[in-house]
């Protein structure tokens, strides 16, 4: 995830359920044209675990949860920027909590739909990780009502679309990260850390940016 930051990734707050069954390198490859078809054939699953959902009228009351939207993020999002060979898509859901009572109900639907439940982070935005491996690897986020930080994901991805400069940047900024946690032995967590600097930067053009352009999501 680009636009988050890195977060303080502490295990000890984190409530596991499994692990990823097959681990993904730490490497940037160049832009694949098929990164939004393979995101259309997840967003696909993913409506079709929901098959009662509408988005035209959102009861923020009802028991069951009800998508807010699905959105597809950096970097496999934005056209011509390197990522990891990984679809990342953040699902926001409608409901008056996404706490443990309503895993009940998303949970068996998300994985029937194929994506496996990995983790959840109560104490950061009620956090919900499932993975996906065909056909192409795929990180889900789900979050609770009322996220800013699904916001800001689609900020970023909005800005990088449309500032050749920082999505250069950005492009850059990664491959570099990647190569020194490699060299260094490092996960996932120390290369997002490395981006740190640069995300912030960026975050602040591209807000100033889309609210000069009338284009904050209310």
């Amino acid at each position: 995830m680009g636009s988050n930051q890195s977060h303080n990734f502490d295990e000890a707050l984190v409530e596991r359920i499994a692990y990823r069954k097959v681990p993904l390198p730490l490497e940037i490859v160049e832009s694949d044209p098929q990164w939004p078809t393979y995101f259309e054939i997840s967003n696909s699953r993913i409506l079709s675990a929901f098959p009662e959902n509408s988005t035209k009228q959102v009861d923020i009351n009802a028991t069951r949860p009800t998508i807010l939207f699905i959105s597809h993020v950096v970097s496999t999002s934005v056209p011509g920027l390197p990522a990891k060979a990984v679809i990342d898509i953040d699902i926001d859901l409608v409901l008056s909590s996404n706490t443990r009572p309503y895993e009940a109900y998303y949970v068996p639907r998300l994985e029937n739909a194929g994506f496996q439940f990995n983790l959840r982070e109560p104490q950061w935005y009620e956090h919900r990780f499932f993975v996906a491996a065909e056909p192409i690897a795929c990180n889900l986020h789900v979050w609770g009502p009322g996220c800013a930080l699904a916001e800001r994901h689609r900020i970023f991805r909005d800005w990088l679309m449309t500032s050749p400069i920082d999505c250069d940047l950005y492009a850059r900024v990664k491959r570099e990260c990647a190569a020194q946690a490699r060299e260094k032995g490092e996960g996932m967590n120390e290369y997002s850390a490395r981006k740190d600097k640069v995300v912030a930067q960026i975050m602040v053009r591209a807000c100033e940016g889309m609210r000069c352009q009338g284009g904050m999501h209310q």
